[in-house]
């Protein structure tokens, strides 16, 4: 039905606006279903005294509550920029994310307290088939919330939808516990109920802190779409006029709103309108392939000089032997009268075994090793992938 809906309401429409209608679409579906599993499951529990199916009632009016709030974020994430917002409002949606993740985390919490409770002093609860026809079907609704939300979530890249996708996940577990509490009840007349409760807020909290992570890291700006990496690398290294590439940053300013930056090598003996037509055909291709408006800077890099060859050789060999992650860029010689300069860029990995510090050191020596009257001028570059 979701899927049925959501393909005519977004007939001839694309990028943010399907989004936003898609987003919208599931947030609607999940207040509605989650509305009336509590009301079902709250009947249900007041008649059994059960905490399990109680606690899995409240967790579905705070599930209606996160659908609000992923409706909200979709909702202001569509709004167009505006002077205050150049790029959009896009990350609206990781922030609507990391809050539904937040209130499972709550929702963990209450029921781990609960569970703890009922544990230390236990209460009459009393099997009723009402309690679990209702259960069985909340797992049934539970199951298909599962199914379209993560399907819809991976298809737009959406993080507040896949959060919501394991929300629904969690309470098929917990509603999957107060079952079996009302099933070891049933036939053996031991009062497993606080126990499961206490079994299934530990798993929320799992999953809600983990959640959590995962939508906090696009705002705190974590490392990016290593396969948007190599696909950006691949297509700017396939013009002949382009030699190397470094520096490369992906800017995320929210789901479908990603730009490029990054610097191109280009011969130094290449006139500047034939280098620059290059580039401005690569920033064009990236804009059309991967949807990712791009920026690219020209370096002239000289790769006809022996005497710099030389020392590009000596600098390899140094940086190779420390491991991945350490590279150089910019290579470029400033000769004068009495001393030479040696310019370049390294890059130190963030959790190398040679320090910033120790490795501009180290390759200065080994500049002025090759020939006493070069002097290293090096800058220190830290990886942005």
């Amino acid at each position: 039905m979701i899927e049925f809906l959501g393909k005519k309401l977004t007939a001839g429409r694309g990028g943010i606006e399907a989004r936003r209608i898609w987003g919208e679409l599931c947030g609607w579906a999940g207040v509605v279903l989650n509305l009336l599993l509590c009301a079902a499951k709250a009947v249900a529990g007041l008649t059994g005294g059960s905490l399990a199916v109680t606690a899995d009632a409240l967790n579905n009016l705070t599930d209606a509550g996160s659908s609000v709030i992923g409706l909200a974020g979709f909702r202001l994430a569509a709004k167009k920029p505006d002077r205050e917002h150049p790029f959009g409002h896009g990350r609206t949606e990781y922030v609507a994310g990391f809050v539904i993740a937040l209130v499972i985390v709550v929702v963990g919490v209450e029921l781990g307290k609960s569970s703890i409770e009922k544990i230390l002093r236990p209460q009459p609860v009393a099997f009723t088939w009402l309690a679990f026809g209702v259960l069985a079907a909340g797992i049934l609704v539970k199951l298909y919330m599962f199914v379209y939300n993560r399907r819809i979530g991976r298809r737009i890249g959406s993080p507040t939808l896949c959060a919501a996708a394991q929300d629904s996940l969690n309470d098929c577990l917990s509603t999957g516990a107060a079952m079996l509490s009302l099933v070891v009840l049933r036939f053996t007349g031991f009062n497993a109920d606080a126990y499961a409760g206490a079994a299934v807020a530990l798993y929320i909290l799992w999953s809600g802190v983990s959640a959590a992570r995962e939508t906090f890291r696009p705002l705190l700006g974590g490392a990016p779409d290593p396969e948007l990496v190599r696909e950006t690398e691949r297509i700017v290294r396939s013009y002949p006029g382009i030699v190397g590439i470094h520096d490369l940053v992906v800017h995320d300013y929210g789901p479908g709103r990603v730009m490029i930056s990054l610097h191109a090598e280009v011969p130094e003996n290449g006139t500047l309108t034939e280098c620059h037509e290059i580039v401005d055909r690569a920033e064009q291709e990236l804009t059309e392939k991967l949807g990712c408006p791009a920026v690219i800077h020209m370096d002239p890099v000289a790769h006809s000089d022996p005497e710099l060859d030389r020392v590009r050789a000596a600098v390899a060999d140094i940086t190779a032997g420390w491991g991945d992650g350490y590279t150089f860029h910019d290579f470029r010689m400033v000769r004068g009268e009495e001393q030479t300069n040696i310019l370049f860029d390294v890059v130190v990995p963030f959790d190398g075994p040679v320090s910033p510090e120790e490795a501009a050191q180290t390759l200065s020596l080994a500049v002025r090793g090759v020939d006493p009257r070069y002097r290293a001028v090096i800058r220190v570059d830290r990886p942005y992938l």
